[in-house]
């Protein structure tokens, strides 16, 4: 017995359905997450105080966001695919956040 038999899947099938899914969920969570660093940005820049953030934690999530950005970069042979975007929008918007708790704190 030559072991078990693989099963092909057609182009239609439950897999393509469910990563044609996958990629609509990716890329609407990943917009709203680009929208709600705004509060905090807002807020931030509202009150004119940054003692309440972690300067440490916001420069910490920029450099995971532009790391992986880079990383799947890589990984799609140097294509700027929807993954990468979104982890260059974050890196932007964390990197803004840095910038303004560093300001108000000067």
């Amino acid at each position: 017995m030559n072991g078990p038999v693989l099963v092909q899947r057609a182009p239609g099938s439950w897999r393509a359905t469910y990563l044609c899914l996958l990629l609509w969920s990716f890329t609407v969570f990943n917009v709203l997450r680009l929208l709600t660093y705004l509060p905090t940005l807002w807020a931030i820049h509202e009150s004119a105080r940054s003692d309440q953030h972690s300067l440490l934690t916001w420069i910490g999530w920029t450099l995971s966001n532009l790391t992986m950005a880079l990383w799947l970069y890589e990984k799609s042979n140097h294509r700027v695919d929807g993954a990468v975007a979104v982890n260059v929008g974050n890196a932007a918007m964390c990197a803004i956040a840095s910038l303004l708790i560093a300001w108000y704190r000067v």
